[in-house]
């Protein structure tokens, strides 16, 4: 493929993509709500999205505790297991991984179900209609996705400290030395942290979604080979964009 060719194809869709996200966060504050739509779609990324960031959270901090007393132990220090467990999962290991599970599982869907009304000419009708397309099908799940993600990644990060406790008790460490050992490795700042990542993980996981379903052409296979290119585009910036915020916040630290 020519080289030009493809620099000025990837800044078109990079160009689309901006003005379908700018568009989108616009009508958050315009009339109508689509209520139901909204309800209806957090139920299916929240609610729908719990069990794996559950088993998520729960392993991965079974797995980062074990593997924080093996190394403390030789130092006397595995009281200190907790606070390396919380300071871990609420800063990078929550929000990404629970990100990274929404994308595969949401993403895609969100793909799925939007490509697919795009190849049967479900969107050209509701155009017909004159019905927004970007309020009703994008706007909404958006606004799902900014709250049902920091949700979920605050979810992975209990589960996270709960599962660490598990392991950790198994080594003599009452709850409250457990408990003890969080303050002396995080301060306030950790937990806004923890919170704004999933945030902007979710924004991308759902724009992505969406513009890779809007722009789907093909067919059947159009919509499969869309739902894995949402995926994987989505995974990957959310990986890059965890880079760039942890140097924000470490500026501003």
């Amino acid at each position: 493929m020519n080289p030009e060719r493809t620099v000025k194809w990837f800044l078109r869709e990079l160009q689309a993509f901006f003005v379908l996200s700018a568009r989108a966060v616009v009508r958050i504050f315009r009339r109508p709500w689509y209520y139901r739509e909204f309800v209806t779609q957090l139920d299916k990324m929240g609610v729908g999205s719990l069990f794996i960031v559950c088993l998520t959270g729960l392993f991965t901090g079974m797995v980062m505790a074990l593997q924080a007393l093996i190394q403390l132990k030789p130092f006397a220090a595995t009281s200190y297991v907790g606070g390396m467990v919380a300071v871990t999962m609420v800063k990078e290991l929550g929000p990404v991984l629970s990100s990274l599970m929404v994308a595969g599982r949401v993403g895609s869907s969100i793909t799925a179900e939007l490509g697919t009304m795009v190849v049967t000419e479900q969107v050209d009708a509701m155009r017909v209609e004159g019905t927004d397309v970007i309020t009703r099908l994008v706007t909404s799940r958006l606004k799902a996705m900014l709250v049902a993600m920091p949700l979920l990644a605050v979810i992975t990060d209990a589960l996270a400290l709960l599962g660490g406790y598990i392991i950790a008790a198994g080594y003599d460490i009452n709850i409250l030395m457990y408990w003890e050992s969080l303050p002396q490795f995080m301060v306030f700042q950790d937990l806004i942290e923890g919170v704004a990542k999933p945030f902007v993980f979710g924004f991308l996981i759902a724009m992505v979604g969406c513009y890779a379903g809007l722009t789907t052409s093909g067919g059947a296979e159009g919509v499969g080979a869309a739902a894995k290119r949402a995926v994987v585009v989505s995974s990957i910036m959310v990986l890059v964009c965890d880079f760039f915020m942890t140097k924000i916040f470490i500026v501003f630290r």
